[in-house]
């Protein structure tokens, strides 16, 4: 059963069925393969440890259009699913919600933000600078990266299950054994089952779903344009202390784990990344929406739950824009049902995750000495993406000489 626009738009699907379940096909004109079933609806929820906190403390915090805010963020989830065919992550940009949140700046600096960014990647991608810092990032380095975001995740995650308090430990510590205990059963949807007791466990607790329902509407996105004023503003108070981890993390240690987890994806590569993380940054401003990223923690979160195509994604966008549509005026109240002992849960093994790729470079001595070096600046120092990129690659230089140099001596 197909259908498809034959020119100049091709986009041709089909139905199949799966033992395990029906499984749905769209196959895009990118070439890339869209899947509906339980390991994809698992898959989804996959990076929502890393979302959901980031987002609601900037629309409470900072006072942000809740409509605009998931709306916005949900499309460029859809978006990117299309695009790329796999479950590229789209995610709130780390540094400059942690700025909002904790200095709370005048909003219109976000916006300011989110397209002063989209301007300097769009200018690093149309000039080629972007692709050959990815040639000349060495392994280790990247390697480093993504082994101290993991660690980093792993260490917010413990604090998520802080909030919730001694029964947030208990659900936690079931949810960790149940993880383990599923991760020998492949094609078992463990994220979807973590997800579905958070919410049995809310509603225990007690959800009021008089007010959810007496503040359901329809909400759209509201339009704006970003001064130069804050756009200058913006760049110099969020966007320069967030390029270096954007580089760093979302484009060159993304590629590298679409090339692990996706070797047959030679298409996807630092440039595609960055084109489409300028694209979502200079369109989301216009509609209130907030700055995003791709992000290798999100992606290994999706794969490590299931997901393995875009689908999971698409599902994971529909979400939010669902929320945004019709429950932006009682988001808080409806989002309950992700207790934070669960996003730990999750958040914990995408970080644990990205921590065990240093087994990638276990077997060279010089490439895991510079990627535990660079993991520590990451975790440890102020601006340590951008320290471990330029410490790390040095380190690599240096070790680099002292082997030829001791080859030659032999």
């Amino acid at each position: 059963m197909c259908f498809g626009l034959r020119k100049p738009l091709r986009l041709p699907c089909s139905l199949s069925f799966d033992p395990r379940g029906t499984v749905i096909r769209l196959v895009t004109f990118l070439g890339g393969r869209v899947a509906f079933n339980r390991l994809e609806l698992a898959g989804a929820f996959g990076d929502i440890g890393t979302d959901l906190p980031l987002i609601l403390g900037m629309v409470a915090i900072n006072h942000l259009d809740p409509a605009s805010v998931f709306i916005m963020f949900g499309v460029f989830q859809i978006f990117n699913g299309l695009r790329y065919g796999i479950p590229m992550p789209v995610q709130p940009l780390k540094a400059i919600a942690a700025i909002m949140i904790a200095t709370k700046p005048d909003v219109s600096l976000l916006f300011g933000s989110g397209l002063s960014l989209g301007l300097m990647m769009l200018f690093l991608n149309v000039t080629g600078l972007v692709s050959k810092v990815d040639r000349w990032m060495p392994k280790g380095v990247v390697r480093g990266i993504q082994a101290g975001l993991g660690f980093s995740l792993m260490t917010i995650a413990v604090g998520y299950v802080q909030k919730d308090g001694l029964a947030g430990w208990v659900l936690a510590a079931a949810g960790v054994a149940f993880v383990l205990a599923m991760s020998r059963r492949g094609g078992f949807p463990t994220a979807l089952v973590l997800v579905l007791a958070g919410a049995l466990y809310a509603a225990f607790l007690g959800i009021d779903l008089g007010t959810i329902s007496a503040g359901v509407g329809i909400h759209l996105p509201h339009f704006q344009v970003p001064t130069l004023d804050a756009v200058a503003q913006g760049t110099l108070l969020l966007s320069l202390q967030q390029l270096p981890l954007s580089i760093a993390n979302s484009v060159i240690a993304t590629s590298l784990l679409v090339s692990d987890l996706f070797p047959s994806r030679r298409d996807i590569t630092s440039k595609s990344i960055s084109a489409t993380y300028a694209g979502m940054n200079l369109i989301a401003p216009f509609f209130g929406g907030i700055p995003v990223c791709h992000g290798c923690g999100g992606l290994a979160g999706h794969y490590r739950f299931g997901a393995r195509t875009g689908g999971s994604v698409i599902i994971y966008g529909s979400i939010y824009v669902i929320i945004g549509l019709f429950f932006a005026s009682v988001v808080n109240e409806l989002l309950k049902i992700f207790p934070f002992s669960v996003l730990g849960v999750i958040l914990l093994f995408e970080g644990l995750t990205l921590l065990l790729l240093l087994k990638k470079v276990a077997s060279d001595s010089n490439d895991l000495t510079v990627a535990l070096v660079v993991a520590f600046m990451v975790v440890a120092l102020p601006y340590g993406y951008l320290l471990g990129m330029v410490a790390g690659s040095a380190l690599h230089l240096l070790l680099k000489g002292e082997k030829v140099k001791l080859e030659q001596a032999q």
